[in-house]
């Protein structure tokens, strides 16, 4: 039998870094040709990558040495840094993060959109680089990741692991030690469920043959200082899922949401499981500017609360409004906007696919005492016609927080017909946010361009645009 020949690798040594690129990704090139790099690198760094990926006219690959350092770079704070996939630029200085930032907003809307604009506001950067996130979900697995030091240590090694899948590995989870991106007490409380199950010596879930008892945890922090805790598990063994919450509710008493879930699904997703309550409220409480809003396990909410406050902020100031307006919310969720934004307004009607979003909305208007939003849960661009606005009325003002993927041109299609006098497009990807901006200028002008960041060492960057319609 013919054996296949397996390749010589392809090195290209002493290449500059000379900017950031897409997906938070380096480039640099090599006569010529683009070099897409992944890896531990910053503009300015001259690296050795090896290539995994050849097209006609680029290559993409991982770096292996550096031989010179950026001025841009500083020290990660995390251990796990260069093996975790959660804060990739942790070894940029932040300034160099938001230049890149706002760097992504300008590029969207002078290549992709096209539009005339009147330039992008600085962004606004977060004022916590670490312990923003007020979510964080932990996964416990009997495929444990080992990293080359491990490895090298001859250690007998542990195969047990709470923490985050390696990136493009979902077989693989790296245990985290400490994850500096939820405030306290997340780390105690993974930490502590961990030792305590491998005190009993359960099962960990195998992400394979999918089996096993502990399975993750979900932890949710508040502004108002609440935690929530979700524990699910892979089978219904009720006897240790009891002892588990009564040492939980003995141990931290801050815990002021706990829950269980008994998941037996191949998907960790459990928008469509039974979620018990244990003990506690079955909710926890954000605020802001007064409003209650109550987050359950299921429910969305921004994960980085202070930022969300200024995004809300923006979004507000951008309307314009004066109090006699119907504003529509597109994509309303959990009616944050919808409902930070109705005192203002004469009535705001929100839209979201999802339905139980639409009751949390609906429930965050009852307890603020709220009585002038509607919420309407279904497909937005089979929602959103002509008959929908003859019997809700055309919005004077619309409010668009959609998904990555941005708007269905449907969507799109039925915003102009309905001819608001503004829109305000609040967006996580200002490519697919250009793109229907494009779609939009036809009728819309640019007159604000806000871009915030809300995921610092991230390449992520949310951005707000004020649309107004032209003169006739």
């Amino acid at each position: 039998m013919r054996k296949n020949k397996q390749k010589t690798p392809v090195i290209l040594e002493n290449l500059r870094v000379e900017d950031f690129a897409a997906e938070g990704k380096c480039l640099a090139r090599n006569d010529g040709q683009v070099i897409f790099i992944e890896g531990e690198v910053a503009p300015g760094d001259l690296v050795d990558v090896r290539i995994f990926k050849t097209k006609n006219s680029f290559r993409e690959g991982r770096a292996i040495a550096v031989h010179e350092f950026s001025n841009v770079r500083q020290e990660p704070r995390c251990q796990h840094f260069g093996t975790c996939g959660g804060c990739k630029w942790q070894h940029i200085q932040y300034e160099t993060q938001l230049d890149f930032k706002t760097r992504q907003v300008r590029d969207s809307l002078d290549r992709l959109a096209k539009v005339p604009h009147p330039g992008i506001l600085p962004i606004i950067g977060s004022a916590q680089e670490y312990g923003y996130r007020n979510k964080l979900e932990f996964t416990f697995s009997s495929n444990r990741w080992y990293t080359d030091a491990e490895i090298a240590s001859g250690d007998t090694l542990e195969r047990r692991a709470a923490g985050f899948h390696i990136p493009k590995r979902f077989d693989r989870i790296l245990d985290i030690e400490k994850c500096h991106l939820q405030p306290e007490p997340s780390n105690a409380i993974r930490l502590a469920i961990k030792a305590y199950a491998e005190e009993r010596d359960w099962t960990f879930y195998d992400l394979i043959k999918h089996q096993g008892f502990i399975r993750n945890v979900v932890i949710r922090t508040a502004s108002t200082g609440q935690v929530m805790v979700i524990v699910q598990f892979g089978e219904p063994q009720w006897e240790a899922i009891n002892e588990l919450t009564r040492y939980l509710q003995e141990t931290f008493p801050m815990i002021s949401s706990l829950h269980v879930v008994v998941n037996e699904k191949v998907n960790d997703t459990f928008q469509d499981q039974d979620v018990i309550h244990v003990s506690g409220t079955p909710y926890i409480e954000e605020q802001m500017e007064g409003l209650i809003y109550r987050v359950g396990p299921k429910s969305f909410y921004q994960t980085n609360s202070d930022q969300a406050y200024t995004l809300y902020k923006i979004t507000r100031d951008y309307a314009q409004l004066k109090g006699d307006e119907l504003v529509y919310d597109l994509y309303t969720g959990t009616g944050t906007i919808a409902n930070f934004v109705a005192r203002q307004a004469a009535h705001v009607v929100g839209i979201e696919y999802v339905p139980s979003a639409v009751e949390d909305a609906k429930v965050n208007s009852e307890i603020n005492g709220i009585s002038n939003t509607s919420f309407f849960a279904g497909d937005m661009k089979k929602l959103l016609r002509a008959e929908f606005f003859f019997e809700h009325g055309k919005p004077d003002v619309i409010i668009t927080d959609p998904p990555r993927a941005g708007m269905d041109a449907d969507v799109v299609e039925a915003i102009i017909a309905a001819a608001p006098q503004r829109i305000v497009y609040v967006s996580c990807n200002p490519a697919t946010q250009a793109r229907d901006v494009a779609m939009l200028s036809e009728l819309y002008e640019v007159k604000a361009v806000q871009p915030v960041d809300m995921f610092p060492h991230t390449h992520h960057v949310e951005n707000v645009m004020w649309l107004e319609k032209k003169a006739q």
